[in-house]
């Protein structure tokens, strides 16, 4: 391998482990406006390697009864900005099981529990989303 392609692999790798933000500082890159909460596709066993991979904004406020194709039952971290409350259900049309997260970061959506055996990794398909 060429030192160069090396390199970019190196990167790659340092930069899919970004860490998750502190929700005081959540805001859409482009327009700069506040969000309600971040979902991210990756999570790890160290928490300051979580938040990784392909990330979705959620505006406030918003009521999703089914997220778009891509996104349903993929994250397995999230963030909820200042004063912002996200509720998840793993069903359509927000049925099934209920979550709701307050303002804070939860690393790793495996360690918040759904019934009596599941957890939220890999299972939210609706959401609401408000901030005061």
């Amino acid at each position: 391998m060429a030192g160069s392609q090396l390199m970019v692999l190196v990167m790659l790798v340092v930069g899919s482990y970004a860490g998750c933000p502190e929700p005081s500082v959540l805001k859409n890159v482009t327009t700069g406006e506040t969000v309600c909460a971040r979902l991210y596709e990756d999570a790890d066993v160290l928490y300051d390697r979580c938040c990784g991979g392909g990330y979705f904004d959620i505006k406030s406020p918003a009521d999703v009864p089914f997220i778009e194709r891509f996104w349903n039952d993929r994250a397995s971290s999230l963030v909820v900005g200042p004063r912002c409350e996200l509720t998840v259900w793993n069903k359509r049309n927000k049925r099934g099981n209920r979550r709701k997260f307050r303002t804070g970061i939860q690393y790793r959506l495996e360690e918040a529990g759904k019934g009596l055996f599941g957890n939220w990794d890999n299972s939210i398909t609706s959401y609401y989303c408000i901030c005061k």
